[in-house]
């Protein structure tokens, strides 16, 4: 874990913004901290990282050695979903990657593809339930990109999304808006591997 020193305020909205986001009352970082920033009638706000820290440790106390347990099978999960895909190239991103995941926490799964329909008709016929399907655009350095969506609801009660990106994104790098790090994952070997050796094993900077 990153040693962050924050002031008492910027220490006080970061604490609330990951409050606000465990008790699931917001949804996003930003809006999360803007909410928390003023509630408490302050006019800072912390970094992503700072408020994924207190997050983390409200998990913690909060949730106990269940959180392990919860970790372990969400990253069972992903496994599953992703020997389903393996013809594309699938990625475990987001919390459960990070090891950083509560109890609220969905599985993220990223699949390439130049044919988002191929991987819908994948997890249909491995008998996924899918809850929820759509197209996303997002605009980065100018550049407009276009993802699929694909929401399940695992036998476990657990969520779980599948991001479609086309075949030409499969070696860029990401920096990651929460921790400023590059965003790598686990390909489906290293999922494995981890799972044997270090099942819970956290990947947030140090």
């Amino acid at each position: 874990m990153i040693a962050r020193h924050m002031s008492s305020s910027r220490a006080k909205v970061a604490n609330e913004a990951a409050s606000l986001l465990y008790s699931e009352q917001e949804k996003e970082y930003k809006q999360a901290k803007l909410k928390a920033a003023k509630m408490l009638g302050v006019h800072v706000l912390p970094s992503n990282a700072e408020v994924a820290d207190a997050l983390d440790k409200i998990a913690e106390e909060r949730e106990g050695e269940e959180r392990k347990k919860n970790l372990v099978l969400k990253r069972k999960e992903a496994l599953r979903i992703m020997e389903s895909l393996r013809e594309m190239h699938p990625r475990l991103t987001g919390s459960v990657w990070r090891g950083t995941a509560n109890k609220n926490s969905d599985i993220d799964v990223i699949a390439f593809s130049d044919r988002p329909e191929g991987v819908l008709r994948k997890l249909e016929h491995c008998n996924y339930k899918i809850v929820g399907k759509e197209w996303q655009s997002v605009t980065k350095h100018g550049e407009e990109i276009q993802t699929f969506h694909i929401h399940l609801k695992l036998s476990s009660n657990v969520d779980g999304e599948v991001t479609v990106r086309c075949l030409e994104r499969l070696r860029l790098k990401e920096k990651c808006e929460i921790y400023g790090d590059v965003q790598t994952g686990l390909e489906l070997e290293q999922l494995e591997r981890l799972l044997k050796t270090e099942p819970t094993r956290k990947f947030t900077p140090t």
